[in-house]
């Protein structure tokens, strides 16, 4: 009997392979549905029995008891954060640690990638009580929601006042910069008003790769937990299909690299920067990244208590290792 998955996330370029069959299993058949925020249901009458998810919720669930999921050390998101901080272009502030007293907008406060941010600013010396931070929309199309949960701060970890776009506000010039994973529509033009905080992202993203030895992981694969202990080959099978169509896709992408202008420099610079293990899945390849970020879960006080990887990634392990 062949195993159907039904995968929820977003709509990465790597999946592609995976989405046209190029990509199979002769045990597991894989349904993607595009979902297009988070986080997404697994289990209870969720459709999903495997889903893209932020590695901060997870986290916040297993510490709360929810273990309808378990986490499997395959990160469908990675990134370094230093690009997701923009400013004007009129702004005098060039560094991180120029952010120390300014006003920052957030989209969310327990959000991996600005957890990760904020460890950027933390390695450079500027605390949370350093700043002055206000979480909400980043433009008038998006939703008004709660953006801090329990992590509000009077005078210090505040709502946006009146709900006004963090994008409009950093136009005005009463915020100073802004953390966003995407960016606002208008960003990449020319005429736009706003610009990367860092003059040279990509040195900085390069030290700072040369310091820690990794590329944070942001979303990472999960798996209900009752198909997991049902068929314990099925979190090992699900992350080698993944690996395999993004290994597929990085290969057709460096041989049909004429879809920008500029895309071939970029593959030549990763290639020649960073190990050909840097996306790799698997548990050892991603301890020490997901040991750090816990810390910072912790240190942020994100979590009420410093969790271990073996917490959160014992029992995959012992699953995916004798599967």
């Amino acid at each position: 009997m062949t195993l159907k998955i039904c995968l929820g996330a977003r709509d990465w370029d790597y999946l592609t392979p995976l989405l046209l069959g190029d990509v199979s299993s002769p045990r597991m058949t894989v349904e993607i549905n595009r979902i297009s925020s988070m986080p997404a249901e697994i289990g209870r009458g969720s459709e999903y029995n495997a889903v893209e998810t932020s590695f901060s919720r997870h986290l916040t669930a297993v510490e709360n008891g929810d273990h309808r999921a378990i986490a499997i050390p395959n990160f469908l998101m990675r990134g370094f954060r230093h690009a997701c901080i923009i400013t004007r272009k009129n702004s005098p502030l060039t560094t991180i640690e120029s952010l120390a007293g300014k006003r920052i907008g957030v989209t969310g406060w327990r959000d991996s990638g600005n957890t990760w941010t904020r460890a950027i600013l933390r390695q450079s010396g500027v605390m949370t009580e350093d700043a002055y931070w206000y979480a909400g929309r980043l433009t008038k199309d998006h939703p008004i929601q709660d953006r801090l949960g329990e992590f509000g701060q009077p005078g210090r970890i505040e709502p946006m006042p009146g709900e006004e776009p963090m994008m409009k506000s950093l136009s005005d010039g009463w915020l100073d910069a802004v953390f966003t994973p995407f960016m606002p529509e208008g960003f990449f033009g020319r005429s736009s008003e706003f610009r990367q905080l860092l003059p040279d992202c990509r040195s900085a993203q390069k030290s700072y790769f040369d310091e820690v030895g990794y590329v944070p992981g942001i979303h990472m694969l999960t798996l209900d937990r009752e198909v997991a202990h049902a068929y314990p080959w099925a979190a090992q099978e699900l992350s080698d299909l993944i690996d395999r169509s993004r290994k597929m896709w990085t290969t057709k992408r460096r041989r049909y690299a004429d879809t920008t202008p500029f895309i071939m420099d970029e593959l030549l610079f990763t290639a020649s920067s960073l190990p050909a293990t840097w996306d790799d899945s698997g548990l050892q390849n991603n301890h020490k990244m997901a040991a750090d970020f816990m810390v910072q879960m912790y240190d942020q006080n994100i979590l009420p208590k410093p969790l271990t990887v073996e917490d959160v990634f014992g029992y995959e392990r012992d699953v995916m290792e004798t599967a």
